[in-house]
């Protein structure tokens, strides 16, 4: 999602620096939540693992790139939304 929301809402072809430290964070948080692979979607949680700064850049990235996975990536968005 981060990986789209660099590409067409800030047109750059690869990930820049911002969206890149992003994505390093957002992958440090997820490896050290006490939920691990049984964790839902985080505004769900009840532990916020994410800094308020990166909570709301992921969330913009979020916006912007959920509608639009159903159309770039259908069985990522399917397993995104329904519960396993």
């Amino acid at each position: 999602m981060i990986r789209m929301y660099c590409r067409y809402k800030e047109r750059n072809p690869e990930l820049c620096p911002a969206c890149e430290a992003l994505l390093f964070y957002t992958h440090q948080r997820l490896d050290r939540c006490p939920f691990g692979e049984k964790k839902r979607a985080c505004r769900q949680c009840t532990i916020h693992c994410y800094k308020p700064e990166m909570r709301e850049r992921i969330r913009r990235v979020m916006r912007f790139s959920g509608p639009r996975m159903i159309l770039y990536a259908p069985m990522t968005f399917l397993k995104h939304l329904l519960p396993w």
